[in-house]
């Protein structure tokens, strides 16, 4: 009986069209950093959109092979932490993590496209095209807003742009990556949806007869519109890039970068702990000589906790004769057990004035996840003896020049950090991170992140890392200086201070709540209008 179950469930499978939908999964991971390959996202969804048509198994599995496609693509960058046996894991255990990192990662975001894919194979059997278009940018970005709230958030559609389609970026804006995500799949579902009705033209075998000649009656109204919303949208994207940033001279900061280049392999050893007083003190004083306003120090530049590094350290000594304020990666004891990953700012008396601590955590890498379910079996195989500690959303760090944005590594991904902060008053961005765990494409990616946030806010960013990608982006999202990977650099930039107020900072996310009134509205009505009508009958 299973097994005739199991071949009537094959034959209601339609395997080619899971293979197309894999294809335009792949297509889609292509899109994103580091390549420059973003104009692939406005089509690769075409492939799943189709298949949705096909049976509700066949839709269902499309759209899982698509997710997993994307984001096990896009985040392969991730298996990179293997091997971890500097750490003292053994090389089996380092490939478990590393491949159990992967495959959870992807299956959370192949996950949400099932459901994508689940939901509009219901839908779409009795509605028109373009209320199906409706259903599916609607349905995909209240599912994206959703997934961004959990601890596992990088791969949203809009990131497939960054950093290289700065004119569509500037719409970041509006509603933030929201915007960008609707017109993907906006512009892909107009697409799909004329594809579909000249593929079913074609087999139905309509034609119009015109003397002699046999010319197909299709409509290619869709694909009209889905060009001329891309093209209104680009253009509108690229004035807005074309305004010219004005910003007064007296707000000016001379910003000093240090990238330490301490490799995670010897970073927590002493070989890594002497490199790293080394390369930073050296790095502070080469940039107080060329008499900077303030210096930059990636996330956990210094690996001592800060009460250390405060007593009679060369470092300490450093500020001490040279006086120039810094923002300074290092740890922050809570007490015996637990501790923050933190920036600290010291004026230039070398007093600490204010202090951010992270608060996105990095599962596995700075927490145990489920700890309570699952921490006996996952502590077997990660290398934590301790936890991190998460910040406090509601965060300021105080400056001697103002008030500062700040976000430390895996907090670049998420906007609503950055947003809230900007709100209450914060003048410019600082992103200090490490990036040394994985393979060169995540830096890449990391800084497309940053490029996002920097345009959201509308706000310079100077960002620091331990080997690369450090950089200088202004608020249009440009690069104005970025750093060679896995290299011991200096740098002096300047940024600016700012107190403009963009609509996304303003008003949040509200595309999503104008996205989702209509759409709950049309499914009740849809509701009591069938629950009507059975009523009739009866």
């Amino acid at each position: 009986m299973a097994f005739n179950s199991l071949i009537y469930l094959t034959k209601k499978i339609s395997f080619k069209y899971l293979i197309f939908a894999l294809i335009g999964g792949l297509f889609m991971g292509l899109s994103v950093a580091p390549t420059k390959l973003y104009w692939l996202a406005w089509i690769a969804l075409i492939p799943l959109w189709i298949t949705l048509y096909r049976s509700s198994l066949t839709a269902i599995l499309s759209g899982f092979f698509w997710g997993f496609g994307y984001h096990g693509f896009a985040l392969f960058w991730i298996t990179g932490i293997h091997p971890m046996t500097w750490m003292g894991v053994s090389w089996f255990n380092s490939f478990i993590i590393a491949t159990f990192c992967w495959i959870f990662i992807t299956l959370w975001g192949a996950i949400l496209v099932t459901l994508w894919a689940y939901l509009l194979n219901i839908l779409i059997k009795h509605n028109h095209s373009l209320i199906i278009i409706f259903y599916g940018v609607t349905i995909w970005c209240v599912l994206e807003k959703i997934w961004s709230f959990s601890p596992l958030w990088w791969t949203s559609l809009s990131f497939t742009q960054s950093p290289d389609n700065l004119a569509i970026l500037q719409l970041l804006k509006l509603s933030g990556t929201t915007t960008i995500t609707a017109l993907i799949v906006l512009i892909n579902g107009l697409f799909a949806e004329n594809i579909i009705l000249i593929l079913e033209s074609n087999k139905d075998n309509k034609f119009l007869i015109l003397g002699k000649n046999r010319i197909k009656s299709i409509s290619y109204k869709f694909i009209i519109y889905g060009v001329i919303i891309f093209t209104l949208t680009h253009s509108i994207g690229y004035l807005i890039y074309q305004q010219k940033i004005v910003d007064r001279p007296e707000n000016v900061i001379k910003i000093g970068i240090i990238q330490g280049n301490i490799p995670n392999e010897i970073k927590l050893y002493d070989p890594g702990l002497n490199t790293a007083l080394i390369n930073y003190t050296k790095g502070y004083i080469d940039l107080a000589e060329k008499e900077v306003d303030i210096i930059l120090t990636p996330e956990t530049a210094l690996p001592f906790f800060y009460d250390q590094i405060a007593e009679n350290s060369v470092f300490s000594q450093a500020i001490q004769q040279y006086k120039i304020p810094l923002f300074l990666g290092a740890f922050d004891r809570i007490d015996n057990n637990r501790y923050t990953n933190s920036l600290f700012v010291l004026n230039s008396e070398g007093k600490v004035i204010s202090k951010y601590d992270k608060i996105k955590l990095v599962p596995l890498g700075e927490y145990i996840p489920f700890r309570a379910i699952f921490g006996s079996i996952i502590r077997r195989l990660s290398p934590l003896d301790t936890e991190l500690i998460a910040g406090k959303k509601e965060q300021f760090l105080k400056t001697p020049f103002g008030q500062a944005i700040v976000g430390i590594c895996y907090d670049s991904a998420f906007a609503e950090i950055f947003r809230y902060q900007a709100l209450k008053g914060g003048q410019f961005i600082i992103s200090a991170s490490n990036n040394a765990h994985y393979d060169d494409t995540m830096p890449k990616q990391h800084h497309a992140q940053d490029v996002m946030r920097s345009i959201e806010t509308d706000r310079w960013m100077a960002r620091a890392t331990n080997t690369g990608y450090s950089a200088i982006i202004d608020p249009h999202g440009n690069t104005e200086w970025i750093s060679d990977i896995n290299k011991y650099q200096t740098h002096v930039g300047e940024i600016y201070r700012r107190s403009t107020i963009t609509f996304y900072v303003a008003k949040g996310d509200w595309l999503i709540i104008f996205l989702t009134i209509p759409l709950f509205i049309n499914l009740v009505l849809k509701f009591v209008i069938k629950k009507s009508l059975n009523i009739s009958n009866d």
